[in-house]
């Protein structure tokens, strides 16, 4: 069993595996062979900035938010409620986001050329999150207001009202989409 008697200040991989290989069949009662510290196995999370799954969760979230804001504008009468106006004001900033970030990953994926900078990565990760709760506001305030205007008799035909629920259930995909890249990144972040 070997024992580290020289604790030094610069950690390298060999000396942690050297120091801890012991541990790991007394704590886990398996061996797993030995821990590698400076592997970095994040770099190829699905979802993560700069691969073809985070393209494919923009470009989905791309589709969802113009579906929504398309089926929002079809009726002329959207911008007298205040949270169908939330909504298209809501899309209006995540559309922009969007294309950007698939423009950026669509250049990752095909020229493999972007590095990952912890920066960049802390950016989107936050852009992404507050997007991603402005969405959730907004899909849930156009939801309530439908449902409302469903329950008041004669209030709301069935054509615009179905309109409008179409559109929130659009936003709450494009949210979806919105926190599961942003997840993704998070995971990704302490690898860097």
């Amino acid at each position: 069993m070997p024992i580290c008697h020289n604790i030094r200040n610069n950690y390298t991989s060999t000396y942690l595996n050297s120091c801890f290989s012991w541990l790991k069949p007394l704590v886990y009662g398996i061996d797993y062979g030995e821990l590698d510290f400076s592997s970095n196995s994040m770099d190829e999370l699905p979802g993560s900035f700069g691969t073809s799954a985070s393209l494919a969760l923009r470009f989905g979230q791309t589709i969802f938010s113009l579906a929504s804001i398309f089926f929002m504008c079809l009726d002329v009468a959207f911008f007298t409620y205040t949270s169908f106006c939330y909504l298209v004001t809501v899309m209006g900033l995540v559309i922009p986001w969007s294309l950007t970030l698939i423009v950026v990953d669509a250049y990752s994926v095909f020229i493999k050329c972007l590095p990952r900078q912890p920066k960049i990565l802390l950016v989107i990760i936050v852009g992404d999150s507050v997007l991603s709760f402005l969405l959730l506001a907004a899909a849930s305030s156009t939801a309530s207001v439908t449902n409302v205007l469903l329950a008041v008799e004669g209030y709301c035909t069935a054509k615009p009202c179905s309109r409008y629920q179409f559109s929130a259930a659009m936003a709450f995909f494009s949210w979806f989409l919105s926190l599961a890249s942003s997840l993704f990144n998070l995971w990704l972040l302490p690898s860097l």
